[in-house]
């Protein structure tokens, strides 16, 4: 009664349908990484060692994905990697899963805030940084306050111009490499020029790879999204089946399509700041497009808000399902006649603002410091990921459930998980392995690279440690689908 009293008498709602699903888990992934970032990809490996890395990254993100489709699917909750953790693993992890996820895209909203003011420089040089930020805060705030179905329909659109951006971007470049469309490509000849495919060797194409899972993360929204989408148990599945090789595809054909258009050797692949030097503006200019970098700055300040939007949505309903549970303050539970956690919305902007105006002071010591300790957060989820599903159905199997009645079966059990465990932890564990090849230790990057992870354990272990508990055997596991699991 107390729980209901926090929360009023009123309920997230499923208003969230399955083309909503789908756009949400695309746009998450589809973003600064893809528009900006890929180029310097292929630039340090060559287009060989960027195809390389991005197809791994896919893999280990197909098996992270039909993990969380089994997950989400039978038990579809807005707390996602914080129930599951919970209830398959133990509630310390649970608790740690979900504070850690939460302030990932809370520091996320800074940093898209930061860049959407940078962009809109392209247009307004002399324009005030906090004019910018201070109304796109306001719209994200907005479009979240309103209904989830708001925010299904603006993150639907949002994600379908960048879509339209890159499908269009891979046509011509087809195009542009079997010489139909002009631009003196020549033909596949810059997938061999100089050292290429490879160039660089082992360490180049690793270092890629790291990177490359920043490029993915925004695909786990899925998860959060199916405690309020229509029938959970037949879009979650229906959204799995299509979302991993749509956004695999787009990568590979894209970076395919740079690869070939612009030699690896060129320098302009290696400035990932600017959109006047990014891949696709590059791209387009050559094909005869003058008005290429206006049109893919606004994509890519949609790419900038709709992550903004996704990040504000994803925090907002962590934190509420933290406070049903009594890991967060109560009052944070209470959920509007419209179907949104209100105060936890308010609480996520407020901090989400104050980070971002941490930017503006001290050189930006402090948000360099936040941004970098949420770095590894990503991770540390897909990590939870990955153990929540491998307890799960071994969980469910042992306590007598049979796989024929999962809504959604995830192949290649347990290879899957413990692959996506495996390479995640690699990727971790390398984050920053730059810093020690050079002749001294660069211990400013080791540091910033790994504070995510004596946080993330520091939070974990006291939590254990004051909720006394313990590795749930698998026969306790709580593997039942009850009502109050969807809402959690």
């Amino acid at each position: 009664m107390q729980q209901h009293a926090a929360e009023g008498t009123h309920k997230l709602q499923r208003k969230l349908k399955s083309r909503h699903l789908t756009m949400i888990a695309l746009g998450g992934a589809i973003g600064t990484g893809l528009f900006l970032a890929s180029g310097n990809a292929i630039y340090t490996a060559g287009p060989g060692g960027a195809l390389l890395a991005y197809g791994l990254t896919g893999i280990m993100v197909y098996f992270l994905m039909t993990s969380l489709g089994e997950l989400a699917a039978y038990v579809p909750t807005s707390g996602s990697f914080r129930t599951y953790a919970a209830r398959f693993v133990e509630p310390s992890f649970g608790f740690a899963i979900g504070w850690n996820y939460w302030y990932n895209w809370a520091v996320t909203i800074a940093s898209e805030l930061s860049a959407a003011t940078l962009i809109m420089k392209f247009w307004f040089p002399n324009s005030p940084s906090y004019l910018w930020s201070g109304l796109f805060l306001i719209l994200i705030f907005l479009l979240n306050a309103l209904t989830v179905k708001g925010y299904g329909e603006s993150e639907y659109w949002f994600a379908f111009i960048k879509v339209a951006t890159v499908i269009i971007f891979i046509i011509v470049g087809l195009l542009m490499i079997f010489r139909i469309l002009g631009g003196g490509v020549p033909g596949f000849a810059n997938f061999t020029v100089g050292d290429a495919p490879f160039h660089g060797g082992f360490l180049a194409a690793f270092g890629v790879f790291l990177a490359a899972g920043y490029s993915f993360q925004g695909t786990e929204l899925l998860g959060v999204t199916a405690g309020e989408s229509e029938h959970p148990e037949k879009n979650v599945p229906k959204a799995m089946r299509t979302i991993f090789w749509r956004i695999l595809l787009f990568y590979i054909l894209a970076i395919f399509v740079i690869a070939m258009v612009i030699p690896y050797t060129s320098p302009n692949l290696s400035i990932t700041d600017t959109v006047m030097v990014s891949p696709f503006t590059l791209v387009f200019q050559k094909a005869g497009l003058a008005v290429a970098a206006s049109v893919m700055n606004a994509v890519i300040l949609t790419a900038v808000l709709s992550a903004g939007n996704s990040g504000l949505y994803a925090s907002t309903r962590i934190l509420y399902a933290l406070a049903r549970k009594g890991e967060a303050p109560k009052f944070l539970a209470y959920v509007t006649p419209r179907g949104i956690p209100i105060w936890a919305l308010v609480v996520t902007t407020a901090f989400g603002m104050l980070a971002f105006l941490a930017s503006g002071f001290g050189d930006g010591i402090v948000y360099n410091w936040l941004l970098s300790a949420s770095g590894m957060c990503g991770f540390i989820a897909w990590l939870g990921i990955a153990v929540s599903h491998f307890r799960f159905r071994r969980a469910y199997v042992a306590q007598g459930g049979k796989l024929s009645d999962l809504p959604y079966r995830a192949k290649w059990f347990p290879f899957g998980p413990l692959f996506a465990f495996a390479v995640c932890l690699i990727v971790i564990i390398g984050q920053s392995f730059g810093a020690f090849t050079g002749g001294k230790i660069d211990w400013g990057s080791v540091i910033s690279a790994y504070i995510g992870i004596p946080i993330f354990l520091t939070i974990w272990l006291v939590a254990k440690w004051k909720m006394k508990d313990r590795l749930i055997p698998l026969t306790a596991c709580d593997v039942s689908r009850h009502e109050d699991a969807g809402r959690e």
